[in-house]
């Protein structure tokens, strides 16, 4: 891995992370991950980067089975490329590769110029700890956003 391996934990910070989602949508809870998004000014407009993530839904699933779901906003809204992560204690309705529904939610927020390089290395390493069953099983038993952050190191 070497150099290009990249600290997530040095991206997210405790702004962009949501133990107690409220909603149980798919577009609830991309509401709500947006606006901590716009809240850390990583998101210059709301309703476009919601259109933008919803489009990107229509494309192909963002469920990617285990109550995991990885919607994606590439959009002139996003001012800084990151992720937003929001868990929650009610499944949340989303087409998912299982079927299932989910309780653990990865939003990236992708600028337009990031689109190739940043967005390619946060995928990464994002697939690298979803591939791994001990990360996931341990990202929704998180309780706390320190121990979500320590997860992602």
């Amino acid at each position: 891995m070497g150099s290009n391996n990249m600290d997530i934990s040095k991206i997210v910070t405790p702004d962009l992370i949501s133990l107690d989602l409220k909603s149980n949508t798919k577009l609830g809870v991309i509401e709500e991950l947006t606006d901590l998004l716009y809240k850390a000014r990583d998101v210059s407009n709301k309703q476009d980067f919601i259109e933008d993530v919803l489009y990107r839904e229509t494309e192909g699933l963002t469920g990617i089975g285990q109550g995991v779901a990885i919607p994606h906003g590439k959009s002139p809204a996003v001012s800084n490329t990151t992720i937003a992560i929001g868990l929650s204690k009610l499944p949340i309705e989303w087409e998912s590769l299982d079927g299932e529904p989910v309780t653990a939610v990865i939003l990236f927020a992708v600028r337009d110029k990031d689109s190739n390089t940043l967005h390619l290395k946060l995928l990464q390493k994002v697939a690298m700890l979803l591939a791994d069953e001990g990360f996931i099983d341990k990202l929704h038993k998180v309780s706390s956003k320190e121990e979500l952050i320590e997860l992602l190191k």
